[in-house]
């Protein structure tokens, strides 16, 4: 890696947290205007937690005898990772909150249409117990990938495109909450089969969703812990947006790149089983990552467009991330 390759990596570092702010105004114009609060303990062990890692991150960029490009990128992405989770899952429950009429009958519709249904991918799968459970270890796997990327990619010296997938996420994820709170719907169980209608299939995470959203339309539940929080989005689906994403932000690092097909490659196939998603859901958030991604390699061709192939000697100076031997 260059220097000119490191330059460009901490300025997209940087504009970054410009859709973190908007997410972070949106949040609090929205407690701000409505009955939601949320839980002070959770929420200062989050701050607390980015600040560390974000102040750290910066320190080893401005400190002369550090700049350590590994240690600023990998502890810079993983505060970021977690601020955009911890403001977009309580937006989550705000879009929610507006009660537009439920969709589940049109997703199934457009489902049918199409030529799918999920009773029957439910069916064959409840008939097969060792891909359910293989599935259901992927449904699971939203949570590592979104931590871990930032060490694979900074172990693999992958600085730019570590930059890209964090604005490609805080991107993909802030359209689909936006989105999900004129298409709210339960998932196709609340059409027919309930969960123990499958002796194999696991249904934990789509219980926990569908606990909390009746309680949220119904202005029940407004007081939120973020230690506690569930993704109450059936469409688009997040989870599908997520291993669109995960894949594409692994795919350079050649060692880990297969490794990475199957995990979200299971992801995906899982949507439909372990959250009860429509086939529908799946397609519109591999949409939203798309879009996310499209939109972060445009900016980041924008700003390495704005930085000079052969940069001056006074790159030097101390505010600069230089790049490790």
């Amino acid at each position: 890696m260059t220097q000119r390759d490191a330059l460009i990596s901490w300025w997209m570092f940087q504009l970054n947290w410009v859709p973190i702010g908007v997410l972070a105004f949106v949040l609090v114009a929205c407690l701000a205007l409505t009955d939601f609060s949320i839980g002070a303990g959770g929420l200062a062990f989050s701050l607390a937690f980015v600040a560390t890692y974000a102040g750290v991150a910066y320190y080893n960029a401005k400190a002369p005898h550090r700049r350590d490009p590994q240690i600023v990128f990998t502890l810079g992405a993983l505060a970021q990772i977690v601020l955009i989770t911890m403001l977009a899952v309580p937006l989550n429950y705000v879009a929610a909150s507006f009660d537009f009429p439920l969709q589940d009958a049109n997703l199934y519709a457009i489902d049918r249409a199409l030529g799918l249904d999920g009773f029957d991918y439910h069916a064959f799968i409840d008939q097969h117990p060792v891909l359910a459970t293989w599935l259901s270890i992927g449904y699971r796997n939203i949570r590592w990938p979104m931590f871990g990327i930032p060490i694979i990619l900074a172990a693999a010296r992958h600085y730019e495109r570590m930059q890209e997938f964090i604005l490609a996420f805080a991107l993909a994820l802030s359209v689909t909450i936006l989105i999900s709170a004129f298409v709210p719907a339960f998932g196709i169980l609340s059409l027919g089969q309930t969960p123990s209608a499958y002796s194999n299939i696991s249904a934990a995470i789509y219980m926990g969703s569908h606990h909390d959203l009746p309680l949220v339309r119904d202005g029940s539940l407004r007081h939120l812990e973020l230690s506690g929080l569930k993704g109450l989005v059936t469409f688009p689906s997040f989870h599908a947006a997520s291993a669109v994403l995960y894949l594409w932000a692994l795919w350079p690092v050649r060692w880990f790149r297969w490794i990475a097909v199957v995990a979200n490659g299971l992801m995906i196939a899982a949507c439909p089983v372990n959250g009860a998603h429509y086939f529908i859901d799946i397609a519109a958030g591999t949409a939203m990552a798309v879009i996310g991604i499209i939109a972060a390699r445009c900016v980041n061709r924008y700003v390495a467009a704005r930085i000079p192939a052969v940069l001056p000697a006074s790159t030097a100076a101390p505010t600069m991330v230089p790049v490790a031997a």
